[in-house]
């Protein structure tokens, strides 16, 4: 059963990071050309948000069940141990955060301008740090 959750974890990522990365960059080309915010960008936003919290979901479940998960927390000597039992589920938490926190401030405005900046800080900002804590050996 760990495999399964693993490999699950590992192959769902490639699919939630790819969304996420459509969201920010659409984001980012709402903002710099001044297009109208649409529904599209919305759907677009809504999918990386749905994307990522599914891969939160996921990892949940796997930190539990790992052998270098929540078992191997307070191991900090070993980098590899430190990074899967403590800064990659840690610092994924404050990106899917940042995320979450985008997606709400954008219902309360009414500006498109304002809605493709909120995307483009908070969900760039989650992006970045959740690529910054992937541990990127056991991924290859």
């Amino acid at each position: 059963m760990y495999e399964f959750i693993q490999k699950f974890h590992s192959g769902w990522a490639y699919l939630a990071l790819l969304v996420l990365v459509i969201a920010v960059v659409n984001s980012l080309i709402g903002l710099f050309s001044k297009k109208e915010f649409t529904a599209k960008d919305r759907k677009i936003a809504i999918f990386g948000l749905a994307g990522i919290h599914t891969q939160l979901l996921i990892g949940l479940i796997l930190y539990f069940v790992s052998p270098i998960g929540f078992t191997s927390l307070g191991q900090m000597a070993d980098k590899s141990v430190r990074l899967t039992s403590l800064e990659h589920p840690l610092i994924n938490l404050i990106g899917i955060a940042l995320i979450t926190i985008g997606w709400m401030k954008h219902k309360k405005l009414t500006t498109s301008e304002s809605k493709f900046k909120t995307f483009s800080i908070y969900y760039g900002l989650g992006l970045v740090l959740i690529l910054s804590r992937i541990p990127w050996s056991l991924w290859f």
